[in-house]
């Protein structure tokens, strides 16, 4: 068994290059003294050894505990993790990777537009559905709950756009982001036929969670700053000067507006002024697309000299998803 714990992450590909700008913007970033060698480092966590591998390969490894972590995408997650229970997600959403596993149709099949014009189809053909996909796992009891329990799923490689035009399926599941490769290829995915939506995640093994001290608290770690980067990229800090007698009826009128009244209250200091009039300045977290909205509102109680600067991390007290891991690992 391996000693130190172990990270693995994509090691080729846009997932593999957003994997490596994300864990750098949480800083965390990955030190990789040869771009050949297969392992790598990140400095703010000493105890910690990084792998590179294929998405699929990511979960396989995790879930027979030769790596400890990983990153890689929910579709890769569904299909490959098993049923032994040893693969636990620790975080779902790290907001890259985005796609969706869908069923796609040729575009010649004008009268299909949803699931239930698949029964028809297959009347049509009297036999059941050939489907083309890399994802027979996830999409077999998508098509059970559909009423398709019959369908034949051809697992393939490579690209799935050409199956149903050279005859080998009737149509495909695949992944889809922008839908310029289905549009170019005379496809087009179903109203109701989306499987599965996938973004990167980080995994953990529940047997190393729970039998290593070391590899808890590297997750610990990991899920600490992940979530204190993710928290802060939705917010702004707002520096504000706001004239006014007291702190307290400064912060009178400011919880009059609830984005700027803080949850706590908002934070007010002393400004020194050559003229002796009484300014304090305000400092106070925003989310982005709420930040319009409390400037108004700011200058609605007598702000000025704002400044809006960017966050690199807000902490909890613990994060809800370090909680939500403890209780995966107790429950059996």
């Amino acid at each position: 068994m391996h000693t130190v714990p172990r990270l693995s992450i994509p090691s080729k590909g846009r997932l593999a290059d957003e994997t490596l700008a994300f864990l750098n913007a949480c800083g965390l970033s990955v030190y990789k003294p040869n771009p050949r060698q297969y392992e790598a480092t990140i400095p703010a966590l000493p105890g910690l050894s990084v792998l590179f591998q294929r998405p699929t390969d990511i979960v396989l490894s995790v879930r027979n505990g030769s790596v400890d972590f990983g990153i890689t995408g929910l579709d890769v997650l569904s299909e490959h993790r098993g049923p032994n229970g040893q693969v636990i997600t620790l975080h779902e959403a790290l907001g890259f990777g985005a796609c969706a596993l869908t069923v796609i149709v040729p575009e010649a099949w004008e009268d299909v537009t949803s699931m239930a014009g698949l029964h028809c189809k297959r009347e049509q053909l009297g036999r059941p559905l050939r489907v083309a996909t890399k994802y027979p796992n996830t999409a077999a009891p998508f098509f059970d709950r559909h009423g398709l329990p019959e369908t034949v799923f051809i697992t393939a490689e490579g690209t799935l756009e050409i199956a149903p035009a050279i005859g080998y399926a009737d149509l495909i599941t695949d992944l889809v982001s922008s839908g310029q490769t289905l549009r170019d290829n005379r496809l087009r995915p179903l109203s109701d036929g989306l499987i599965l939506r996938s973004q990167a995640a980080l995994i953990a093994n529940r047997a190393a969670l729970r039998a290593r001290p070391e590899v808890l608290a590297v997750a610990r770690q990991l899920l600490e700053f992940i979530v204190a980067h993710l928290r802060a990229s939705e917010a702004v800090s707002v520096f504000v000067n706001i004239r006014g007698d007291s702190p307290e009826s400064i912060a009178a009128r400011m919880f009059t507006r609830p984005l700027i009244g803080g949850l706590q209250g908002p934070t007010l200091s002393p400004v020194v002024t050559r003229s002796g009039e009484k300014w304090y300045a305000a400092h106070l977290i925003v989310r982005r697309e709420q930040l319009a909205q409390a400037i108004a509102q700011l200058r609605e109680v007598g702000g000025s000299d704002i400044v809006v600067t960017p966050v690199t991390y807000i902490f909890e007290e613990e994060p809800e998803e370090y909680r939500h891991m403890l209780a995966q690992l107790e429950a059996e």
